[in-house]
């Protein structure tokens, strides 16, 4: 999988970015899983997970939370935060298309394109099949991508992101090199700018990383092609009253998934 090394290794200046009241989309996630299971969500993955803001906020909630990154940094990251807010959360280093939790949880997300480092379609099944193999029975999986009317085929589009901390600023500038998608594999290679002012000094560093693109019918046939999920809903943000469309009040693209019985 690949990603992007110089800015995930940097834990601080991505939570000073990153770092956000995640209350809505919190409270959409609990009436997702009792929309579709009629049951009262216990426990909860958060898969990709960086500094751990799902996960932790679940636990604040008396959930039982997981939280799963690739990177080693920001697993140790996430675990100091939530040892500073008094939250326990069970903390997994480990890749995304092979892993095993201690116990089942109800419900597994991925937000902010978490799902784009699997390049092939073979990585996404392989994906799919392990979360589904960490769910209850009829668990849920929630999956956020940016709306296809912001990044397509044709226009990957540009992103910046910035913010602030005690005397230390950071901006990113996303898709710097204004990248174009392979047609037939929907990679792209993205490179962003991290410029960062730590009380007056200066740095700007570079890094670049392939991303996947995926489309609803990709997704659906992938999850169909896994035997063990499949896709139940579509939203456009984290409201349960805003469906998947073109219209400006759509400005994400939600996927959920359930587990097959």
């Amino acid at each position: 999988m690949a990603q992007h090394d110089n800015l995930y290794q940097r834990t601080i200046f991505y939570d000073i970015v990153f770092n956000r009241d995640i209350s809505r989309e919190i409270a959409f996630m609990l009436a997702v899983y009792t929309r579709y299971t009629d049951r009262t969500l216990q426990s909860a993955l958060d898969i990709a997970c960086g500094p751990g803001y799902h996960a932790r906020a679940f636990s604040r909630r008396g959930l039982r939370a997981v939280g799963l990154d690739l990177r080693p940094e920001m697993v140790r990251f996430a675990q100091d935060q939530a040892a500073a807010e008094g939250v326990e959360v069970e903390w997994l280093a480990a890749d995304m298309r092979d892993f095993e939790l201690a116990e089942p949880v109800d419900m597994a997300i991925t937000v902010f394109d978490g799902v784009d480092a699997l390049l092939a379609n073979d990585d996404v099944v392989k994906h799919l099949q392990a979360v589904a193999a960490n769910l209850t029975d009829r668990g849920i999986y929630l999956v956020e991508y940016t709306h296809p009317r912001d990044c397509s085929l044709t226009d990957y589009g540009k992103f910046q992101y910035s913010g602030q901390r005690n005397g230390v600023s950071v901006e990113i500038n996303w898709a710097i090199n204004e990248p174009v998608f392979d047609l037939a594999t929907g990679v792209v290679q993205t490179e962003i700018e991290l410029r960062v002012n730590d009380h007056g000094q200066e740095q700007v560093i570079y890094d670049h990383a392939q991303e996947r693109l995926l489309s609803p019918q990709e997704i659906s046939l992938l999850a169909q092609l896994s035997g063990v999920l499949e896709v139940v809903g579509w939203y456009g943000d984290f409201d349960l009253q805003q469906g998947l469309d073109n219209s400006p009040a759509s400005k994400k693209m939600i996927a959920i998934l359930q587990k097959i019985s």
